[in-house]
């Protein structure tokens, strides 16, 4: 069945790395903002397993956590009806079109490249060769990244203020094809740059972050949630002494998590005193539960029936072949390289 897109809307997409384990910093930082777009645009989110490639050789694992990421978005409120999800390994067009944009791409272009730069960087001071360890996924890994993006006619493409590089890039190799051949063969895309995301602190009160080890795994289990909740960092405060909501971690978490009455009812208790850390911890554990025992339950569902999954992701291909082709169809006529009929 041909998907049409909706009328009169822009067309966002959202690549999804598949990185292991998503947590809760991922859900309140990524997912849900991710999620809220489709209110707004004709919304397209792909598994981006080519990517993963660069750093993930272990073929058991990528595919692991190809099906656990997939899962955890399903879990979280994406809609396969309603918008178009799909892995970046099932579109062909896609590694047809990086090679295209190739050849409208300086090097020097990947060379200014963050990733790439940061790499540099740490070799050089440890002393190893500048490129040691440096594959070419990894150097032309914004030119894949355009493709995926121009691909689908992107007009946005939310990311955090350390990714803007990567659109930057993707708008100026469509302007380069675009100027070469003197028309708008390529969609530019913009940064619809997230402002407002929410910062999860983790087990030790930094960001939550797998590179910490201080993360709240999304959809693990209800005792092993509360552990981790009751490994939280506190300082020493006693009992009777009145704390500040506003300095706790604890704090910080509940209100991601409970209604505005109940952040004004804790925070009267931490001021008042009378209410230790435990106590704190375990008013956390409450609201963190209630909101992810669902998900946990639809996650864990979803990840039973790994043929509905892949299903679910070939069924979003089908959708999206048909766009992937048309802008591909329309570069190789501009290009003078078009198939006969």
């Amino acid at each position: 069945m041909l998907y049409l897109p909706i009328v009169n809307r822009k067309v966002s997409l959202t690549g999804i790395k598949p990185t292991g384990n998503l947590h809760i910093g991922n859900y309140f930082g990524a997912i849900k903002p991710a999620l809220e777009l489709a209110r707004e645009y004709d919304a397209r989110y792909f598994i981006a397993d080519y990517h993963a490639l660069n750093t993930m050789k272990d073929p058991e694992e990528l595919s692991a956590s190809i099906r656990e990421v997939a899962a955890g978005w399903l879990a979280a409120g994406l809609d396969p009806e309603k918008v178009i999800f799909y892995r970046q390994s099932s579109i062909p067009e896609t590694f047809e079109l990086s090679t295209m944009l190739m050849a409208f791409t300086a090097k020097g272009l990947m060379n200014r490249a963050h990733a790439y730069k940061a790499a540099l960087q740490g070799n050089t001071e440890r002393g190893d060769d500048p490129d040691a360890g440096v594959n070419m996924g990894l150097f032309t890994y914004p030119v894949l990244m355009a493709a995926d993006i121009i691909l689908f006619d992107s007009d946005v493409v939310p990311v955090g203020k350390d990714q803007v590089q990567h659109i930057e890039m993707a708008q100026d190799i469509a302007r380069s094809v675009n100027a070469n051949y003197r028309r708008e063969v390529l969609k530019a895309p913009q940064p619809a740059v997230r402002e407002n995301v929410a910062v999860v602190p983790g087990l030790d009160g930094r960001k939550m972050s797998k590179s910490y080890g201080n993360t709240i795994p999304l959809f693990t289990p209800e005792k092993n949630l509360r552990r981790l909740i009751m490994r939280i960092v506190t300082n020493s405060q006693g009992i009777e002494e009145p704390k500040d909501p506003g300095s706790s971690q604890i704090f910080l978490l509940y209100k991601l998590f409970a209604s505005q009455d109940e952040q004004a009812a804790l925070a009267k208790r931490y001021r008042a005193g009378g209410m230790g850390w435990g106590e704190a911890k375990e008013e956390l554990f409450r609201a963190v539960n209630r909101e992810l025992a669902p998900l946990r339950e639809r996650f864990q569902g979803i990840m039973r029936d790994p043929p509905a999954l892949d299903k679910i992701l070939a069924r979003g291909a089908e959708k999206a072949r048909p766009i992937a082709a048309a802008v591909v169809a329309r570069f190789r006529k501009a290009a003078g390289i078009d198939l006969p009929v």
